[in-house]
């Protein structure tokens, strides 16, 4: 059964899978940090992985110990978003390496968005693990990136340390995809694109291909046991509109790894972007770092 340690102070939940302590004590002894409300003093430059037979992939950053922090967008999102940049701010602070990129297709690195896939954005955290980080990593990842981050450590267990999700969206636009009425998808697969609304961009929906959702139902995970054996953290809005809370809860159950906690935040929406959340997700990554500084060399 999860343990359930509600926290009045910040506003949220743990749920622990595991049998050590929820994070909730130890969140909760730690003072709110006003570093990342500050003005960025030193900017990682951009630089650009070049790949030979890939489009090449734009990122920064920036050196310094291990573990590292790689942060993984969500979908569509490049890697400027307020998350990406907090969470750079702290590991500027601690002085660990950090590193933040873009999708192929997406922001600055190259590619057709068109062309893309779950599957193609997969290989490109796969190649930022092993062609620009160094060492142990952790891995962040928002809403698709959660899906990601989980593909990354199945795929690279001696590297992925630990995961923290953000509205883990696992399976994601698939399991969207297949509530819809038998009717609709018949007429999505014919018209060749899914017309999602959204209120996340200028025009007001995200234009989805048919060949995007049939590709990425290839590496749908929650159908089995997911292998991930490492320490894991998910912090989920209960106001997301986009990915509901409980996946989290779906995904906690299938990670094989006993260590596995679910933090939830009553008022927190898909974004995660608020002041409140923001100091959630860093003290997770405050927290996991202090765990993992016994065990990593």
């Amino acid at each position: 059964m999860a343990a359930w340690a509600p926290c009045r102070r910040w506003g949220w939940a743990a749920v622990s899978f595991g049998r050590h302590p929820g994070l909730s004590a130890s969140l909760a002894r730690k003072p709110p940090r006003a570093w990342w409300l500050s003005a960025c003093r030193q900017k990682a430059s951009l630089s650009f992985l070049n790949r030979s037979e890939l489009p090449n992939l734009a990122y920064k950053r920036l050196k310094g110990k291990t573990p590292g922090i790689i942060f993984i967008p969500g979908y569509l999102s490049n890697m400027n978003g307020i998350k990406a940049v907090a969470v750079e701010e702290f590991c500027k602070s601690l002085g660990h390496a950090f590193i933040r990129f873009d999708y192929s297709g997406i922001g600055s690195s190259d590619g057709n968005l068109a062309e893309c896939t779950v599957g193609k954005w997969r290989k490109d955290v796969l190649s930022i693990l092993d062609d620009v980080a160094e060492g142990p990593q952790i891995l962040v990842g928002s809403s698709l990136g959660g899906w990601l981050m989980l593909h990354a450590a199945i795929a690279r267990p001696e590297k992925v340390i630990a995961l923290i999700g953000i509205a883990t969206a696992a399976d994601g636009l698939v399991t969207q995809y297949h509530a819809l009425p038998v009717e609709t998808q018949k007429e999505i697969e014919m018209k060749g694109e899914w017309i999602l609304p959204t209120r996340y961009n200028k025009e007001g929906y995200f234009r989805i291909p048919y060949s995007f959702i049939k590709e990425a139902e290839h590496h749908c995970l929650l159908h089995s046991p997911i292998p991930v054996t490492c320490p894991v953290r998910l912090l989920h809005g209960m106001k997301d509109e986009i990915v509901p809370w409980q996946r989290s809860l779906q995904v906690a159950d299938r990670i094989v790894s006993p260590d596995v906690d679910v933090i939830l935040r009553k008022q927190g929406d898909h974004r995660m972007k608020e002041k409140a959340d923001i100091h959630l997700l860093i003290c997770t990554i405050d927290d996991l770092i202090d765990k993992l500084s016994t065990v990593v060399p």
